[in-house]
Parts: C-alpha cells; sequence; structure tokens
C-alpha cells in the first residue's frame, strides 16, 4: 500500500516538474519569425494600411502614421512599390531585409530609392525596428525632403519667325506691358533634399516649360525701322503687311510718353489722300485740270497757302497732290464736299472703324465741319483734324491692297483675347485705290518726294503738319510691294526733308 502511494507521489511531481518546465519553455518561446514580420510589414506598406504597419512595430513614434502620410501628401506620391531583398540575420536576435522601392511622383515621375528594413526581438516577439531612414535614408539624422516650385520666368515675346526682338528695337515700350498676358500657371517642380547642416540639394527637378509667344514682328524689318532711327530723336517708324494687317516693326522713339499707336497728332498733308479720295468720290478725275495758286481765299473766309507761296498756275489733280497743294485742296474740298462727306470718307479708311492690334491703339478724329475755315484747314491735315501713325501706316496698306484691314501685333486669336473685336476688313472703292495708288506714285516720281532718294517701285505721301508756336511734324507714308509704313518725326520740320530720307535709310536697310 505504501508502495503505491510512493509511485503516485512520483508520477504527480513528475507532473509538476514536465509543466512547470512547459510552462517556462512555453514563456521564453518567440512569437513569429522574421521573415513573417518582414512579410507583413512589406505587404501592409504597398497597401498603404498604416495602421496594420504601426502594429509591427517596436515602440513606434506617435507620430508614425503622420509622417507616413504627411510624405505621400507632401510628395504628391500617385503609388508606391516595394521588392524585398533576402533576409539577412545579424545576431541571434537580431535581421535586416534590404529592399528597393519606388515611389510615383505626379509632377516629377519615378522616384527609386533603397532601403533597409530593420528586425529584431522584442517582448517575445519579432518587431520591425522603425526609424526615419526606413522610410526614406534621407530622413536620417533629421534630414527632409520637400516638393519646390520652379517659377516659370517670364513670358519671351518673340518675332514672327520664332526669333529673339532684335537688340534696341524701340519696341520694348509696346511688348513689356503685354508679357503678363501671357503669364500663364506654368512652372516647374524640384525635389529637395535638406539635411542640417548642408546645403540644399536636388534630387529630381523638371524644368517649366518655355512660355514663347510669336508677335507678328519681322525680324529684318523691325531691325531696319530701329536703325533708322539711331541717330533721330522723338520719331517712330509703323510698318504694316497690307495684306494680312500684321505689324511687322513697330519702332518708337517718341519721347514725354507719347506713343505712336495710342497718341494722336495734326496729320497734315498725308491726309490729303483721305480729302483726294472724298474728291474722287464726288467725280473729280485724276487727270482734271485744277489751279494751284501760291494763295487762295474762301470766299468770304480765310486765306490759305501753298508752302513758299508756290504758284504751279494750272496742274491736274494728280499733280496737285503729288506737289502737295494746299490751295488747290482747300478750293476743291470747300466746294465739293462737305463736313459730314469729308468725315464720312475718314471714317471709310479706318477713322470710323474698331482697332484692335493686343496693344491697344487708335486711329483718329475728323469731326464733321460746319465751318468753312475749318473744313478747308481739315482737307489739308490741319484744323481739327487728329491722326496716329499706325491710322497712318493702316492707310497706306488700304491703298496699297485695296482692303482697309485693322493692324495687329498678335494673332487674331490673341487679340481677340487680349483686346477685342477688331473692326472687319473693309474693301475699299476699286476705282478709288487705283486712282490713289497712281496719285502717290506721282509723288515719288515728281512730286515732294521725287529727290529723297527713296528705291524703285515706292509711292508715298509727304506732310508738315504745322504746330502753334512748335516746329511742325514731319511725315511720309507709303507702301512698297507687300510692305506699308509710316514715318513720323514729332515737331521734326518738313516731311520732305526730315521724314523721306528715313524711310529711304528704313527701306534700303531691308
Amino acid at each position: 500500500m505504501r508502495r503505491r502511494r510512493l509511485i503516485v507521489l512520483v508520477i504527480a511531481l513528475v507532473a509538476i516538474v514536465g509543466a512547470g518546465a512547459f510552462a517556462v519553455a512555453s514563456a521564453n518561446r518567440v512569437k513569429g519569425s522574421a521573415e513573417q514580420t518582414a512579410e507583413e510589414y512589406f505587404d501592409a506598406w504597398r497597401r498603404g494600411d498604416v495602421m496594420a504597419m504601426v502594429r509591427l512595430v517596436f515602440q513606434p513614434p506617435s507620430d508614425f502614421v503622420e509622417r507616413h502620410r504627411a510624405l505621400s501628401e507632401d510628395l504628391h506620391v500617385e503609388s508606391f512599390q516595394v521588392t524585398p531583398g533576402g533576409l539577412r540575420e545579424t545576431g541571434d536576435e537580431s535581421a535586416e531585409v534590404p529592399f528597393a522601392g519606388v515611389r510615383e511622383l505626379a509632377e516629377l515621375g519615378s522616384w527609386p530609392f533603397d532601403g533597409v528594413l530593420r528586425l529584431g526581438v522584442r517582448d517575445r516577439a519579432w518587431k520591425v525596428l522603425w526609424t526615419p531612414e526606413t522610410l526614406h535614408p534621407l530622413l536620417k539624422d533629421g534630414g527632409t525632403l520637400e516638393l519646390t516650385e520652379i517659377d516659370a520666368s517670364a513670358a519671351e515675346l518673340v518675332t514672327r519667325e520664332g526669333e529673339k526682338i532684335p537688340n534696341d528695337s524701340y519696341a520694348e515700350a509696346y511688348l513689356e506691358p503685354l508679357r503678363p498676358e501671357f503669364a500663364e500657371a506654368n512652372h516647374g517642380w524640384a525635389l529637395v533634399s535638406k539635411a542640417p547642416g548642408q546645403p540644399d540639394r536636388q534630387l529630381l527637378t523638371r524644368r517649366p516649360e518655355a512660355n514663347v509667344e510669336r508677335t507678328t514682328l519681322s525680324r529684318p524689318v523691325q531691325a531696319a525701322a530701329a536703325r533708322a532711327l539711331d541717330a533721330v530723336d522723338d520719331s517712330a517708324i509703323v510698318v504694316i503687311r497690307p495684306s494680312t494687317g500684321e505689324i511687322l516693326a513697330l519702332a518708337d522713339r517718341l519721347r514725354d510718353n507719347y506713343s505712336a499707336v495710342r497718341d494722336v497728332f495734326p496729320p497734315g498733308s498725308v491726309f490729303k489722300t483721305i480729302t483726294a479720295a472724298a474728291l474722287l468720290k464726288t467725280g473729280l478725275d485724276p487727270a482734271a485740270q485744277v489751279g494751284c495758286p501760291g494763295a487762295y481765299t474762301i470766299p468770304f473766309h480765310r486765306s490759305f497757302t501753298n508752302d513758299g507761296e508756290v504758284d504751279r498756275g494750272i496742274v491736274t489733280f494728280t499733280d496737285a497732290f503729288a506737289h502737295s497743294c494746299n490751295t488747290t485742296f482747300v478750293e476743291q474740298a470747300t466746294t465739293r464736299l462737305t463736313g459730314e462727306e469729308l468725315s464720312g470718307t475718314a471714317d471709310e479708311w479706318g477713322f470710323g472703324r474698331s482697332i484692335a492690334t493686343g496693344i491697344g491703339g487708335t486711329c483718329g478724329t475728323v469731326p464733321a465741319a460746319a465751318d468753312l475755315d475749318v473744313l478747308g484747314a481739315d482737307a489739308i491735315g490741319q484744323g481739327e483734324v487728329v491722326a496716329s501713325p499706325l491710322c497712318m501706316a493702316a492707310l497706306a496698306a488700304a491703298v496699297e491692297n485695296g482692303v482697309w484691314r485693322s493692324p495687329r501685333l498678335l494673332s487674331e486669336e490673341q487679340v481677340r483675347r487680349v483686346d477685342g473685336v477688331p473692326g472687319e476688313d473693309a474693301p475699299m472703292d476699286a476705282g478709288i485705290v487705283a486712282a490713289l495708288r497712281d496719285m502717290m506714285r506721282a509723288v515719288v516720281d515728281h512730286g515732294t518726294a521725287a529727290d529723297g532718294g527713296l528705291p524703285p517701285d515706292v509711292s508715298g505721301k509727304t506732310g508738315t503738319a504745322e504746330v502753334e508756336g512748335e516746329t511742325s511734324h514731319a511725315w511720309f507714308i507709303g507702301f512698297r510691294e507687300d510692305l506699308a509704313f509710316c514715318v513720323f518725326l514729332r515737331h521734326g520740320g518738313s516731311g520732305r526733308a526730315a521724314a523721306v530720307p528715313i524711310a529711304a535709310r528704313f527701306l534700303k536697310g531691308l
């Protein structure tokens, strides 16, 4: 009996010892494995399941979730891929897994990097030993990663050929205010690494696209116009392509903030082109014999004289235009026209039409004179008539082409966006256009521009506009083939002596 009790006691002791040993073994056993923990972490990282990742990390920082989300949001990460390498044991209870990661950034594309996931046994379980460089190696020791914008350079306005505007073009005053119109939301991006005590380092960049807008300016034409004005102060040249209305050159050296596009001046005898058109409309033939006395008095009104009171006797209407006979135009206008008719003709040739160039602009005004003295002065470009050099260039272009077109410095689409809707193309009377061409050709052939050194095949009209108490304004408008121009010298003197030589210099410089 005693033996039996001893056996039972021994069995009980063995059971207790075994249970204790099992309990000790169970208590000391490590949960999971390094491979399993690493696999679960990488899988959660791929899915973007940060909460699952944090459960696998030993003592994760309080901002663990926020760091991951902020990096993705701040760098505009669209997708993330990670490819683990082989596990390496670094001790009895430590291991590491090298990996290759690729973040796809919205602005910069693929951004690959290499990292190491470190693991260790903590609290009898395999855990990820996370540090900031696990997220990216450059985050070590307080490093940061930032996505920054690279500002685009100011819009570059170029010639119609796509080339740079010539230096000293005298067009800058018109081009500079245009640049903001093309300052689109255009910028580049840079991924920048910042580390304490070290200079910033750009890791990836995407430079902004060049913001280039073509104007209608022609490089050779603009250069020729600018060089023609190099030694001429307070002057301007506007050049237009008659077949399209494109401004090929705009060289403006006017002082005191005056503009060849937006300001108006007495046009003098270049306005006789409009008056001639109005007289031709009444039936006056270019070959008609008219008087060109040195002086003419409107009956019961004021007197007008030719330059130097030159008396040319009886001449054709064409020659009266060629020699710029003030007396002829005053007499014919005050006997054949009303103020409304002269003003209406001016409106047809641009004064009453909408101009939209892309840089603003105006043509001028020709009020309907009720008084004969005013009508006589208006007929020769004095009186109440004022015009811009831009408008006079457009007038010459309309004579050459037979169609009045609104001048423009930009494409038609951009003009409408920036400056509004221009006036529609307006075909002019073919008979009047043909007569004006012949009359302007006579000016250069044997009239006031005959000895100005102009190259062949140029037609034009000189103008000298008197300014009370000051030197006259000098004008010359003209055309050659598909190129029309206006030369204007504010207080420059005689159109014949001052403006024509500049036009010759410009045309020879092409």
